[in-house]
């Protein structure tokens, strides 16, 4: 008995030293980020928008745009690129093999036509079978790619071999972007002395803002639990967590819904990744890497600014679909480049940021459900002490609805996009029970992910969509 309690002693031991180095963790990304918030508003307040505007510097864009049965909101949202306030930028979508009416309803709203274009093939790709653009000189900035299916990193490489631009980024075409979005994504890229291969901005929810040409006009808040509590998680990740590695140089994923590239940069690392489901965060990842490689000075930029909003799931099925494809994408990016994992050679990312992402976002879930395992065998031993176990859960309970609490300050003193009082409420409320309520099924998910990723599963899975005209008619 007293070699099982010396074990039992050992494995607590090792929980609440894991769990502190959680808290610490999130502790420095609270402080990093407040700080990295502060600086990015002062410096926006003495760069003006009709300044940049004005400016010859400003590179040319490509937007590419994947979309594969994305019928219900494909219109509506090219309508939103077109209106978009930068002076010069083409968009490229690339029809991925649609099987719904994605590329008639193209074709019908923008009076598309074929035409011919010369790709540089820098990037293997699957074939190309048509490409149009449109006898509107009003759309004149549109392009329409359709080819064989071959998943989204094989769409965005495709639409690398078209663009004109030095510089394209990459969206979701399931997604709003505000109307200033380029302007303020391109700043890294011209205020900054060392190469600037990426950057990124912050992504919002956009169920049940009301949505107007293709503009978002009021935010509100879902009355789906759901959906709200995704809200949460997004200010979290990305005001909070992304903010806080920007500033220390440590960021690994730039999110494929809206990101900034240099083009150069991202041939020369080979492109897109169609071997994995986390194509977005192995890129960034393999053009560090790279850059690291070479020996040369750059940076990744990140904007605060509320940039981009995409639509969430608003069903379990399809959302437990989505973490368990982010597990296994995760997964991947870390076992194809485990070379970096503890490597002073790639200083912060390989000392901090690849052995974070390693011990707290893949390795989270495996400990908890040990953990979980652990908590039963010692119920069923009667061993279970209980002043502890109950001080355990709660130090853990209020932590995560400090850090979500928190989530919503950074968000009140920075760019208050939920301006009701009665909005904070239900976004405080909604942080209270996410530990009961919501945090088990992104639990369960993650540990789907790694069992799907042993099975040798490598498909996304179904991600449908409700459709931003529903979205618009949603009422709080």
């Amino acid at each position: 008995m007293t070699l099982l309690n010396d074990i039992t002693s050992y494995i607590t031991l090792s929980f609440l030293i894991y769990g502190f180095l959680v808290g610490m963790g999130y502790l420095f990304s609270a402080v990093f980020s407040f700080f990295e918030i502060r600086e990015y508003k002062r410096s926006s307040k003495i760069e003006k928008k009709v300044v940049m505007l004005q400016s010859s510097n400003l590179p040319s864009i490509s937007i590419l745009a994947p979309a594969y049965n994305e019928a219900v909101n494909i219109v509506d949202n090219i309508r939103s690129l077109l209106t978009i306030n930068y002076p010069s930028y083409e968009i490229i979508i690339i029809n991925d093999g649609s099987t719904d009416n994605t590329l008639p309803n193209l074709i019908r709203h923008f009076n598309l036509e074929q035409t011919e274009l010369v790709f540089l093939n820098n990037i293997p790709t699957r074939d190309v079978r048509k490409v149009y653009k449109s006898k509107n000189k009003a759309f004149e900035k549109l392009l329409v790619i359709d080819k064989k299916n071959g998943g989204k990193a094989d769409a965005l490489n495709t639409g690398i071999n078209a663009a004109s631009h030095d510089y394209f980024c990459a969206i979701d075409v399931d997604c709003i972007l505000a109307d200033d979005a380029l302007l303020k994504l391109v700043r890294p890229f011209l205020n900054d002395k060392k190469k600037v291969i990426a950057s990124g901005g912050i992504i919002r929810v956009a169920n049940a803002c009301e949505i107007q040409g293709g503009r978002i006009v009021s935010v509100r808040l879902p009355k789906g639990f759901l959906e709200r509590v995704q809200i949460l998680e997004y200010l979290r990740a990305f005001l909070m967590g992304r903010m806080a590695w920007s500033r220390a140089d440590g960021l690994l994923l730039i999110s494929g819904a809206f990101g900034l590239f240099d083009k150069e940069t991202v041939i020369d690392a080979g492109g897109y990744n169609t071997q994995t489901v986390g194509e977005d965060m192995e890129l960034l990842v393999r053009m560090r890497r790279m850059m690291h490689k070479r020996k040369t000075a750059y940076k990744v930029g990140f904007i605060p600014d509320p940039l981009c909003w995409t639509e969430v799931p608003n069903g379990h099925n399809i959302l437990i679909r989505q973490r368990n494809r982010w597990t296994r994408g995760t997964i991947e990016t870390l076992w194809i480049h485990r070379g970096m994992l503890f490597n002073l050679k790639y200083r912060v990312l390989g000392v901090l940021s690849m052995p974070y992402w390693l011990f707290f976002e893949w390795l989270a879930p495996l400990i908890e459900g040990f953990g979980l395992l652990f908590f039963i065998l010692l119920l069923s031993l009667g061993l279970v002490n209980w002043v502890y176990a109950i001080s355990f859960m709660a130090a853990a309970y209020g932590f995560a609805v400090l850090y979500s609490i928190t989530a919503i300050y950074f968000e009140e003193i920075s760019f208050q996009q939920y301006k009701k009082p009665k909005y904070i409420y239900k976004l405080v409320l909604t942080a209270l029970l996410e530990p009961i309520l919501y945090h088990p099924l992104v639990f369960w998910s993650a540990l789907r992910g790694n069992i799907d990723l042993l099975r040798g599963k490598k498909s996304w899975g179904q991600m449908t969509r409700q459709g931003f005209d529903r979205i618009d008619k949603a009422k709080n």
